[in-house]
């Protein structure tokens, strides 16, 4: 089933953009720390930007991260993930099937920790972190930059 997913455009200078990308970027970094009881701050912020930056060293790219979400089984969950009310949990393997398995491994490989741990690990804090930075059914501020490539 796929939902519709509002995309909310909020007027944002470049230079908030950059620093709410970096804003979001290190609370992902501090989650999945505390999560994996990491203590190599570079390794982690490196294995999530590769895993879920846009590709341009901008940051994560929740808006391309929710896309892939909304098109698969995971519609349900990230409604609940951007609305306003409690967040629907999600297990390991969805995660996977929806990043894939291949960029899993690779995400695992980089942090040093088993497939099972690192997809565990981001079915506990991508809900945490598409909820605080979305509210009503849209990706707010922090995102802006991110999802207006969707009004092109």
């Amino acid at each position: 089933m796929i939902l519709p997913i509002r995309y909310q455009r909020m007027a944002v200078t470049q230079e908030q953009q950059g620093k709410t990308a970096m804003d979001l970027q290190k609370m992902a970094v501090q989650m999945l720390m505390e999560k994996l009881g990491a203590k190599d701050e570079t390794t982690a912020d490196a294995a999530l930007g590769s895993l879920l930056g846009g590709g341009d060293g901008a940051g994560l790219d929740l808006g391309g991260l929710v896309e892939k979400f909304s098109g698969g089984d995971l519609g349900g969950a990230l409604a609940s993930w951007l609305g306003d009310g409690d967040n629907e949990a999600v297990g390991a393997e969805q995660i996977t099937s929806a990043i894939g398995g291949d960029q899993i491994a690779k995400f695992a490989a980089s942090l040093g920790v088993g497939q099972d741990e690192a997809s565990n690990a981001l079915s506990s804090i991508l809900p945490q972190l598409i909820d605080s930075n979305s509210s009503g059914g849209s990706l707010l501020g922090s995102a802006a930059g991110l999802a207006s490539k969707f009004f092109k």
